[in-house]
């Protein structure tokens, strides 16, 4: 498997890389400084040989400055022996202007049993050379070049080299093993998140996270799931109340079917009983079919596949037409219908007919007899207002809820309605991207719809 599979990435837990990111990190800054102390260190070590060969330099230049040749070596060897003796670690060879060797002392130094404590000074020894003219006013004469044993240097190096090494490993299981316990420490509230998402079930979509107990960085998306939680609970809970409403609904008219159909066929009748009979059902028929094509034109829009045509309406027309046709209704009980001012917008014909008779159905149903009902366009607005007794303020966020029902009494008094209606006029008036809400004061109910441009 590859270095960067994805799959050998994903059974990591994210505290093993967090705990493996933070050794790497210690290892690489404990390398880099090792390397840098390293540098240092052998870089100050040259500079003191230097310092130290360069000191002694002009001691072996008066020493050997009258040696002209090797015959001239023996007067000179007591002092010479002696100036080695005082440093053993130094050693020195001599040419001659012909580049020939008249003299190689090397260092006396022991590199197996001198150096520095604690330290085996083993292997072959380490130099460190220094090479200048005899006399500086002759710098094509004789040569002289000192030799500096640096074994214990190098030995030195090596020793923390091996220190370095041992402490970055050191220093990434440390690392790696406090890493872990740290991250584990600070990942439990993801677990304490995981174990309230594990009890989120039907039946218990009342848990929340305890946002002031979380770190600054988890409460946004505690706050999230919360804010999700709460969604869910009022969707499981709507459609809950849906599911009931539903049955409910249908229960009505499949029971009218059934019984109408059990008395009819408890013993014969005549013709026209049974002609009577088939009306009656054909009627629950027809309420059961209309409320099942309301229920799919609602899942269509809830999922998005309720797509409205685009054609320029005149408003006002479509108003008319249909305050013409309730008219009849409005006159019976001496309610007025009026239409003010005028609008053109891009809508579905059809569509569009179907919320307004909606909203006007609506308002007869629920205005007082002799008062009225108007229509006002202005731009893209459409208000459909009635008087009427005002709708209390808690039902106003519930209006556009499928199979609520403002007054059930009324519903009983003035016909039978699934209370589809407002919740299909709401999705309608979203497939076409605009927006439909309810005010009711001061004896006036308005529903006021905004279309887009």
């Amino acid at each position: 498997m590859s270095h960067g599979d994805p799959i050998l990435s994903s059974r990591i837990s994210l505290g093993a890389r967090l705990s493996l990111l933070f050794a790497a990190c210690t290892a690489a800054i404990s390398l880099l400084a090792g390397v840098i102390f390293s540098h240092a260190s052998e870089t100050h070590f040259i500079e003191l040989d230097q310092q130290v060969m360069a000191g002694r330099l002009p001691l072996f230049r008066e020493l050997l400055g009258p040696v002209r040749g090797v015959d001239d070596l023996p007067a000179h060897r007591a002092d010479l022996e002696r100036e080695l003796t005082r440093h053993p670690d130094l050693g020195l060879r001599l040419y001659g202007a012909d580049g020939s060797l008249w003299l190689n002392e090397m260092p006396r130094m022991s590199s197996a049993g001198t150096g520095m404590p604690g330290m085996a000074m083993a292997g072959k020894p380490a130099y460190r050379e220094m090479n200048a003219a005899l006399e500086p006013s002759d710098p094509a004469g004789r040569r002289l070049t000192l030799v500096l044993d640096i074994t214990h240097h190098q030995h030195f190096l090596q020793h923390m080299q091996r220190l370095i090494w041992l402490t970055m490993g050191l220093s990434a299981l440390a690392t790696a093993l406090l890493g872990a316990w740290a991250t584990r420490a600070s990942l439990s509230p993801l677990r304490r998140m995981r174990e309230v998402a594990a009890r989120v079930s039907a039946q218990s979509l009342t848990t929340r996270l305890d946002v002031a107990q979380l770190p600054e960085e988890l409460r946004g998306l505690a706050s999230e799931l919360n804010a999700m939680l709460a969604r869910l609970e009022e969707a499981f809970q709507r459609l809950s109340a849906f599911s009931a409403d539903i049955a409910h609904e249908l229960r009505t008219p499949l029971t009218a079917l059934l019984t109408q159909t059990q008395v009819v066929l408890s013993r014969p009748r005549s013709e026209d009983d049974y002609r009577e009979a088939l009306h009656g059902n054909l009627e629950e028929l027809q309420r059961l079919t209309a409320m099942v094509n309301d229920m799919l034109l609602l899942a269509k829009a809830d999922h998005g596949l309720l797509v409205p045509g685009r054609q320029a309406l005149a408003l006002a027309d479509e108003v008319d037409a249909l305050l013409e046709f309730y008219a009849a209704i409005a006159e019976e009980r001496g309610i007025r219908l009026l239409r003010e001012g005028e609008a053109s917008v891009r809508a579905d014909r059809g569509m569009l007919r179907r919320v307004l008779a909606n909203l006007l159905d609506n308002a007869l149903r629920f205005s007082s007899d002799g008062g009225s009902i108007r229509v006002r366009l202005q731009g893209r607005r459409i208000s459909v207002e009635n008087q009427g007794p005002a709708i209390p303020a808690e039902q106003l966020p519930r209006l556009f809820d499928r199979f609520h029902h403002r007054d059930p009494a009324a519903q009983e008094r003035q016909g039978v309605h699934a209370g589809l209606g407002l919740a299909i006029c709401r999705s309608i008036i979203q497939a076409h991207g605009g927006t439909i809400r309810c005010e009711s004061a001061d004896g006036w109910t308005r529903f006021i719809i905004e279309l887009p441009e």
